[in-house]
């Protein structure tokens, strides 16, 4: 055994690279697309550190170019599922006694090889298998995951250091245990660094995860697991078990042994494991720990001061960078009559200037395809929604190509109803609605925009006004856990704001901080007295 108060490294936020024209990083991320674009790989469950093989397959296809088949993998039953939960359970005991520094090692590792070795592998395959640019990739894939893997060792830090007072004569002292079971951990297809965090929160801090990824984002979550292993990770510690919400969650969310699930994906999928976990309550051995971060509708508020080039900037940004596909997308905006004009004028310039087509072919488009056929039809039936409504016009866009890819135009969509449907619920797709609001019906519309949607994750709002900045900030407190002034509602960084939402949109357990390591602990308060009382009697007992 080793003594010493160890520190994990000071950590710093992984710096961006740019991928400009001649690049040394330009020129090793076109080699590794090449390189993956010619490959169609077999990937198979990972359990207890072994390769399983089901025959039961699922396909891993380019959103951008459907006919372009990467990968075939695994899919894992209920048979697998509960070999995987055996696998974590029996790999608890030592990975839960191994010492801090050298769980925290292995992440630190990780995070080295992804942001030298491996970035461009990463990198590759979230732009072939998710339909990013390379820009959404490097913040992603790249950068993203690699804070989460360095600052997370820090955090842990933290967390073990927080320790209570002790009087003379006494040694109390806080154990911060491993939860006493399992953690479940199902990762969505639109960000690779939630993907590798919401197994690997959980682990640094003692526990072993049982991990369902998105069947959209398999080719990812292969390769980040191959990273975390080349990092040193012991086998059964994360066991990697693609397959259907159904067969792999139902097992799972019955076992006696499930204590906590870490969980990105819709409000529905959510609020049902919420339910089947409520119903399940009595049969657990712990309370499970439940920690989500699901839907939004998130909105930008402009007040009559507000920059309008600024605005139209982070309008598009915010609303179509990857799509719309990020749960704090720009979907919503309201806008005051006095500068609608100049906005717009903005807004059609810049949107006009945008591209979309195959990110791994032409670095020049600013988006790409949606994930899936399903994602188009939903986000299809949204936009011929609008334009069958005498409440709403579609103002730019509105395009649906499913030829060769999943295409769908950046959509602008003005409604004069501002509870249109449009406005209320989540569409996770390039379409931006607005409502432009009469100048004396501003305090309204601040009303209208907390109350609209049931989610609470980002929001924005602009102005120069700084007392009304102030009235704004006040009056919108409980619609979003990520709040900007000035900025687009989107690109959350490690460390820096922690990321999470209340009401529907999730448990705001604030990723990428000190709060969320904490849900993965269960602490045991110790109270140790050196010399220990003889008697029984007190003093005050000794005379009448």
């Amino acid at each position: 055994m080793s003594n010493g108060a160890f520190v994990v490294p000071e950590p710093r936020n992984e710096p961006q690279l740019m991928y400009g024209p001649g690049s040394p990083e330009r020129v090793a991320l076109k080699a590794a697309l090449a390189e993956m674009g010619g490959q169609d790989i077999e990937i198979p469950l990972v359990i207890g550190g072994k390769n399983v093989t089901t025959g039961r397959f699922g396909e891993a296809r380019a959103p951008h170019r459907h006919a372009h088949r990467l990968a075939r993998f695994h899919q894992a039953g209920g048979v697998e599922a509960n070999a995987a939960i055996d696998a974590a359970i029996a790999a608890r005991p030592g990975w839960a006694a191994m010492a801090f520094a050298d769980r925290a090692a292995i992440f630190l590792k990780a995070a080295d090889l992804l942001s030298g070795p491996r970035r461009q592998l990463l990198n590759a395959a979230t732009m072939h298998g998710q339909s990013k640019t390379a820009y959404q990739a490097e913040i992603d894939s790249a950068c993203e995951l690699i804070d989460f893997w360095r600052l997370n060792a820090t955090f842990a830090e933290q967390v073990y250091a927080h320790q209570p007072s002790s009087p003379p004569g006494q040694w109390k002292r806080l154990e911060h245990r491993e939860l006493e079971g399992f953690v479940f951990a199902v990762t969505p297809f639109n960000f690779t660094a939630i993907a590798g965090n919401l197994p690997t929160s959980p682990a640094i801090m003692g526990n072993t995860v049982v991990w369902k990824p998105a069947s959209t984002a398999v080719l990812s979550a292969h390769y980040i697991l191959k990273i975390l292993e080349e990092a040193g990770l012991p086998p059964g510690v994360i066991n990697l078990v693609p397959g259907s919400g159904r067969s792999v969650g139902d097992p799972v969310l019955a076992h006696p042994d499930l204590a906590g699930i870490h969980f990105t994906g819709s409000t529905a999928v959510f609020q049902g494991m919420w339910r089947t976990i409520g119903e399940n309550i009595a049969r657990y051995r712990t309370y499970p720990r439940i920690v989500g971060e699901t839907g939004g509708k998130d909105f930008v508020f402009a007040h009559a001061s507000a920059d309008p080039d600024a605005l139209a900037t982070a309008l598009v940004r915010g609303a179509f960078e990857y799509q719309g596909q990020k749960c704090s997308a720009a979907s919503r905006a309201y806008v005051p009559a006095s500068m609608w004009p100049a906005l717009w004028a903005r807004l059609e310039a810049r949107l006009a200037a945008i591209t979309l087509g195959d990110p791994t072919e032409d670095f020049r488009h600013f988006m790409s395809a949606v994930i899936d056929r399903k994602a188009f039809h939903d986000i299809q039936a949204y936009i011929d929604f609008a334009k069958a409504s005498p409440e709403a016009e579609v103002l730019f866009g509105g395009g649906c190509d499913d030829r060769d890819g999943w295409f769908i135009e950046p959509t602008v969509v003005r409604t004069s109803n501002p509870r249109f449907k449009l406005m209320e619920e989540e569409i996770f797709g390039p379409v931006l609605t607005l409502f432009v609001y009469d100048d004396t019906a501003f305090d309204d519309t601040l009303r209208l925009c907390d109350e609209t949607s049931p989610y609470a994750l980002t929001g924005a709002i602009f102005g120069r006004d700084r007392q009304i900045l102030a009235r704004m900030t006040a009056r919108l407190r409980h619609a979003a856990g990520n709040f900007y002034i000035n900025d687009k509602p989107t690109g959350a960084v490690v460390g820096q704001q922690p990321f999470g939402g209340a009401r529907a949109s999730g448990t705001n357990d604030k990723a990428g901080s000190m709060l969320n390591l904490q849900r993965w602990v269960s602490q045991r308060a110790i109270k140790e007295t050196f010399v220990p009382p003889a008697r029984v009697d007190y003093p005050f007992m000794q005379e009448r």
